[in-house]
């Protein structure tokens, strides 16, 4: 992959991060709920950590990239997305926060699949990944609050 391309990849990325902080922060301002709030305000702090990785990555250079694979419960199939709002619920919050985790998701894999360059294919699919590992998680949270085991 020539350096400008993969400038640009990383470039990319490091906006799609800004933009995602720059969401979760505002939520985290808007809503009432403390555990929204906590989360939300969580959830920024990762992407701003994402955003400082992919700029020590681009400082740094082309370096491997491996990381494993996370599950997918699908739990945003069911899920209609809310509208933000100070009085935002908790699941409303969560399902949010998948579906936002998801989109990026969504767009690193669509990017992986265009690309005709295999080192090009394995950041974007890197960073998939990343977005899913939230996404996961999220989920995993939505489920256990949602549907919480009776004794």
């Amino acid at each position: 992959m020539r350096a400008d391309e993969y400038k640009k990849i990383i470039t990319l990325a490091i906006d799609r991060e800004v933009e995602a902080y720059t969401f979760y922060k505002s939520v985290a301002d808007r809503v009432k709920d403390a555990n929204l709030k906590k989360l939300f305000a969580e959830l920024a702090g990762e992407e701003k950590k994402h955003r400082e990785f992919l700029q020590d990555f681009l400082a740094k250079g082309e370096k491997a990239m491996k990381f494993e694979a996370a599950m997918d419960y699908k739990v945003y199939a069911t899920l209609e997305t809310p509208q933000i709002t100070a009085d935002l619920k908790p699941l409303e919050g969560l399902t949010l926060a998948i579906k936002k985790e998801l989109e990026a998701m969504q767009m690193y894999t669509r990017l992986a699949a265009a690309s005709a360059d295999a080192q090009q294919q394995m950041l974007f699919r890197g960073l998939a990944n990343m977005e899913s590992t939230h996404k996961a998680r999220l989920e995993d949270i939505y489920v256990n609050m949602a549907f919480p085991e009776k004794w």
